[in-house]
């Protein structure tokens, strides 16, 4: 999508900065931009993260700078230490707007997780991306930018960065609260893309949070990875245990759980719970909290 002539709406709606001083007019001018909206929670996000991380480094010195504009989908990632701590863990050394205001978002129009809009050294809106994908066609607009002509930047994203088994993903992004929520089921019902609880829950707006130890959330999904956006409350870290087709994961689990299916939950993020080795079908995910506290917000699949 090209938009014609719109200068880049100011950043001085950020609510704070990480990795950078305040950047202006005066600091961007003459500069090639491109702004990353993003959430620390949001599975696009973090595939598409490693092609933005790779072009900040590789084309910095070709005049290229990027800025990430951390905007929150659920009310715990306005938490600043979150963000700063969700940088460094993807080794984002690039600035970052905090923007838990909302006032860049609006400033920009924007919609989406991720979003990307390439400025030119001009300060005008020459193309836009959202969400996943377009990587070579994106980093082809960065160069005609910089006026430079090169291979496309390697990339292979790792672990929760993997690119997603598109060919076998038949799972959507499913919420849990009762603003979005949908395809909740009795657990002695369970059909492919329904989810069921088990246990002391209750459902909140945007989350559902568990009340006392041992609930549980089952889903009955079709991909390779399952992911699920996790919380707590103050106090300790809540170890869980995830069960697949009714045993432990084994070599199936995800970066967050072990072998035998345990995990903890320390952080609000988002947290991989399976990667399925081998052929991909339906399967049962159950995920078993051992504490009460917890507030489950979505499931993304890959």
């Amino acid at each position: 999508m090209v938009i014609s002539r719109v200068h880049m709406p100011s950043l001085e709606g950020a609510t704070e900065w990480v990795n950078s001083e305040p950047l202006g007019a005066a600091e961007l001018r003459g500069r090639v931009v491109l702004v990353n909206f993003w959430t620390l929670t949001c599975i696009n996000w973090l595939r598409q993260e490693p092609y933005v991380r790779a072009r900040s480094q590789a084309l910095r010195d070709d005049g290229l700078v990027v800025i990430g504009v951390h905007t929150p989908e659920f009310s715990f990632e306005h938490e600043v230490e979150d963000v700063r701590r969700a940088t460094k863990e993807r080794a984002i050394d690039y600035p970052v707007v905090i923007d838990n205001d909302y006032d860049v978002w609006n400033a920009f129009a924007n919609h989406y997780w991720p979003a990307l809009y390439f400025v030119d050294a001009e300060g005008v809106i020459r193309d836009s991306h959202f969400g996943e994908g377009r990587y070579e066609k994106s980093e082809r607009v960065i160069q005609r930018l910089l006026d430079i002509e090169r291979e496309p930047v390697p990339v292979e994203g790792r672990g929760v960065e993997a690119e997603a088994d598109w060919r076998h993903l038949r799972t959507p992004e499913t919420y849990l609260g009762r603003a979005r929520g949908e395809r909740s089921a009795s657990p002695d019902h369970l059909r492919l893309n329904h989810w069921a609880l088990e246990g002391d829950w209750t459902t909140g707006l945007e989350n559902v949070s568990l009340d006392a130890p041992g609930g549980s959330i089952a889903f009955r999904f079709h991909a390779r990875d399952a992911h699920l956006v996790l919380s707590r409350g103050a106090g300790e870290p809540i170890p869980f245990r995830v069960v697949l087709d009714g045993g432990p994961p084994g070599l199936s689990h995800g970066v967050d759980v072990d072998e035998d299916g345990n995990g903890m939950l320390d952080e609000g993020r988002l947290y991989q719970l399976v990667r399925v080795h081998g052929a991909v079908r339906e399967r049962t995910l159950e995920i078993t909290f051992l504490e009460p506290g917890v507030e489950a917000y979505a499931f993304t699949f890959g």
